[in-house]
């Protein structure tokens, strides 16, 4: 499993704009991608805060895959709402230590 986390520094008055757009355009995007299992948005306390955007996916050729495929369109979506451009890097996600994650991401 390899997890693609992307640093988002949202316009301070987007919140609740960007949240949407997430849901309503990136998600779907999202869930036709190869691969794709899973997408984690955290979001801070403050409005100053970078954003983390996770997405799991079930091998490396699936990130690279959306990194060099999908993501562009998602990006010119959601420039409209970023200070700057997203930050973008991918890992290998340990599951050994992640069991009961990995169970529920299975069922």
């Amino acid at each position: 499993m390899f997890a693609r986390i992307v640093e988002l520094t949202p316009k301070p008055e987007m919140k609740e704009e960007i949240v949407n757009v997430l849901r309503k355009d990136v998600l779907p995007i999202l869930r036709r991608q190869q691969g794709y299992m899973e997408f984690l948005l955290f979001s801070p306390e403050t409005k100053t805060e970078k954003w983390i955007a996770v997405s799991l996916w079930a091998a490396k050729r699936d990130v690279e895959r959306w990194e060099l495929e999908g993501y562009p369109h998602v990006e010119a979506i959601l420039k409209l709402y970023l200070v700057a451009p997203a930050i973008r890097n991918h890992y290998k996600v340990e599951t050994s230590l992640c069991q009961h994650f990995v169970d529920a991401l299975k069922a």
